[in-house]
């Protein structure tokens, strides 16, 4: 057998769902779309992130000749009801990416066993563009909402990529759209219009980006308030959003499967009950921190689930709410006195009125003002 079967052979047998091999060349489309989009996109242009630098796999591998790509299929299991339409389906699956432990493990034994064949692997300093790895390797093609598909599986992926110094059996790129010609379900879904063409997507206006955009986070880090725009159309999404993945044709066959429950998230799934979330304990965060592991603090967590009773409007929320208005976290306060105003009533405003005279601070004043108004 050769390098390339040895390797896809014990790819597959670790557990991945598709293996296929790229060549090492500059990934020069990715980089001239994030530069026309660099106001997107500058949040990850610089260090941290650092998407340019990704676009050449030999930023990881001075010696760089392929690019391994593995797709790992994450939707083998129903999910609690619970917690669909709050949490998305790859951070409730553990992601199927190397922060978990099982992903960790084995994305470091096929990279032991490359090493063992004699390949040099690289130490991914920046991550390559997997979309676009995945496509050039042949093992995934591409949706109008900008994700990437696995034939037979649809979206619910995760791709990981390996850049060594050996030339493999390269496979033939899908760079194509397989999409129904004039479906456009995910662009018309997108409740805040983040998807704005096919292929196109404005992260600073998506829900999932906006979720986890916070101080201490990857993903821009500079965001404790959530922009007011976004907030009526986040529904009861705390982390992430799979609208535009739910509504794809392409994902039904998957979306509709009997499929069996996942034990770990039957065991956490209560946990995530809206009125609990709002005022989480440090414990309780901690243990549902393995899968929110984009935000370090708890107060985001706290502070989309307060937007989110807010767009439930159901006056048994008060409660949980006028509690959340007596918490030290100004973000959390301020976020709680915007939902307090969008479910409205009498008890919502006198909850208002009351804290508005005891408010030290004025952002916290202007959200209760701005609640008391609609």
């Amino acid at each position: 057998m050769s390098l390339s079967s040895d390797i896809k052979e014990y790819a597959l047998a670790l557990g991945y769902d598709r293996v296929g091999f790229a060549t090492a060349e500059r990934f020069t489309l990715y980089e001239e779309e994030i530069l026309k989009r660099e106001d997107m996109y500058s949040w990850a242009t610089g260090p941290g992130w650092g998407l340019l630098q990704g676009a050449d796999p030999k930023t990881i591998l001075q010696e760089a000749q392929s690019v391994v790509v593995t797709v790992f299929d994450y939707f083998r299991h129903s999910y609690p009801l619970d917690m669909v339409g709050k949490v998305g389906r790859a951070y409730q699956s553990l992601g199927g990416a190397p922060p978990i432990p099982v992903h960790r493990a084995r994305y470091r034994l096929l990279r032991e066993f490359l090493e063992k064949q004699g390949a040099k692997v690289g130490r991914a300093t920046f991550d390559l563009p997997a979309r676009l790895a995945g496509a050039r390797a042949g093992v995934t093609n591409y949706g109008k909402n900008t994700f990437a598909f696995a034939e037979g599986i649809g979206s619910f992926v995760v791709i990981a990529t390996l850049v060594i110094d050996k030339e493999l059996e390269y496979d033939e790129p899908t760079f194509e759209v397989k999409c129904p010609e004039k479906c456009n379900l995910c662009l018309e879904a997108c409740p805040t219009g983040a998807l704005y063409e096919p292929l196109k997507m404005n992260p600073r206006h998506c829900i999932a980006y906006n979720s986890y955009n916070a101080p201490g986070s990857w993903f821009g880090g500079t965001q404790a308030v959530l922009p007011p725009e976004i907030r009526d159309h986040m529904g009861t999404w705390v982390y992430g959003c799979d609208v535009c993945q739910q509504v794809c044709p392409r994902n039904q066959p998957r979306l509709k499967a009997k499929l069996p429950p996942n034990p770990y998230l039957e065991h956490i799934a209560a946990d995530f009950r809206l009125d609990k979330l709002v005022n989480v304990s440090d414990e309780h965060f901690r243990r549902l921190f393995v899968l929110l592991n984009y935000v370090d603090n708890k107060r985001y967590l706290q502070r989309n689930a307060a937007v989110a009773l807010g767009n439930e409007a159901d006056p048994k929320s008060l409660p949980v709410l006028a509690q959340a208005m007596e918490c030290p976290d100004e973000p959390l306060r301020g976020h709680a006195a915007w939902a307090l105003g969008k479910i409205g009533g009498a008890k919502a405003w006198r909850i208002l009125e009351s804290n508005l005279g005891q408010e030290p601070s004025e952002y916290v004043r202007s959200e209760i003002r701005a609640a008391l108004a609609r």
